[in-house]
């Protein structure tokens, strides 16, 4: 963890002597855990920014906080490369009168800047988060079989009678119980499941299908997911619905090599729909693009010119009504696409030479 932060303090002063700027701040939950190797300054669940910010000079890495976080992120979070700055609940300002003087007065740059002394920060270190270092992989392998496991144990338990909250809770409960923090649990019942893409969940009964989707949260890294589960037999109608989206996506999946741009993925895309006789689906629900240490780091479209690359992890979801497909996958050095999420006691079938998952019965 500590060679690991290393290497990301020397690549954000690196930053610094580009940019000729005194300062580094990273208060989002994203671009902390990214820099501290995997820790959290999340307390409420759904908000952007925790109870503790990064701020890297030329000389000195901080972890800055208040009296009420710091000695829990000294005992249970934060690596020995950080000093703890820690300033009283109540004085926000005196948080900032040290960062003044930690630069001198001078130009920060910042994921999120508040202030006329503050810049965004330039797409070059914005580049390094997105692509996963050996450390970041072994890390994020550990939180996609971890998130797989829970929706299978969910699944598994599910029954006709249970209402979307009760499926949706017990995802939760699932994925709390491994660690991981259910950032995102969406869940469909038979008949809300071919109106709504995201369909937060109701206090209806699921009936006889039901669709889960998990964004689940593990060192800041989010595995991402979808699955079904079916109560009898599907109609053909709505088992070819299945067919389509699993080819669909196999398209998609085929074309994640590096230097790949993620504007062609887009246009594959919208290509495999209209072949299989869906145009308009391309624009009725986004078709997902890399991820990491946010649920999309970049969602794909007609504009996004970026480009894949060795150990980018990518989260695609090809979606018609009522049917959908997503795991979350990396792109490992030979160019071969690796399931992080992919969990052996889920059912599936072989497409394009790869195991991709079919609505379990129960």
């Amino acid at each position: 963890m500590n060679e690991e932060v290393s290497k990301k303090l020397e690549l954000i002063r690196q930053t610094l002597r580009e940019s000729e700027v005194q300062g580094v701040r990273l208060r989002g939950t994203d671009w902390f855990a990214w820099a501290t190797a995997g820790a959290s300054n999340t307390v409420l669940l759904t908000a952007e920014t925790g109870v503790a910010e990064v701020l890297v000079t030329t000389e000195d890495a901080w972890v800055l906080t208040d009296e009420i976080e710091a000695q829990r992120l000294k005992d249970e979070e934060l690596p020995a490369n950080f000093k703890v700055h820690i300033n009283p609940w109540a004085d926000a300002a005196a948080r900032e009168s040290f960062v003044r003087d930690a630069t001198s007065g001078k130009i920060a740059i910042s994921d999120r800047p508040i202030s006329n002394l503050e810049k965004p920060l330039p797409p070059s270190l914005r580049k390094h988060k997105r692509v996963m270092m050996s450390s970041e992989l072994e890390r994020y392998r550990q939180v996609g079989q971890k998130a797989s496991q829970a929706m299978t144990e969910v699944l598994k338990a599910a029954k006709p009678t249970w209402t979307e909250y009760q499926l949706a809770g017990a995802g939760a409960e699932a994925l709390w119980a491994k660690g991981l923090h259910p950032a995102l649990t969406l869940v469909a019942g038979e008949r809300r499941l071919p109106l709504y893409r995201h369909a937060t969940p109701t206090g209806e009964q699921i009936g006889r299908q039901a669709m889960l989707v998990f964004c689940a949260r593990g060192y800041g890294l989010y595995a991402n997911l979808t699955r079904f589960v079916c109560f009898g037999e599907l109609s053909g109608e709505q088992a070819e619905l299945h067919s389509h989206v699993r080819e669909i996506e196999a398209v998609v999946l085929n074309l994640c090599q590096p230097g790949t741009s993620l504007n062609a993925v887009y246009h594959a895309l919208a290509q495999a729909y209209e072949q299989h006789g869906f145009p308009n689906a391309i624009r009725e629900h986004h078709q997902g693009g890399t991820t990491g240490y946010l649920a999309r780091e970049i969602v794909a479209n007609p504009t996004t010119t970026d480009t894949l690359t060795e150990g980018i992890a990518v989260a695609w979801n090809p979606s018609l009504p009522g049917a959908k497909v997503e795991d979350t996958f990396v792109i490992l050095k030979d160019g071969k696409l690796e399931n992080l999420t992919f969990d052996p006691n889920f059912p599936s079938v072989e497409v394009e030479a790869r195991l991709r998952p079919v609505p379990l019965y129960n």
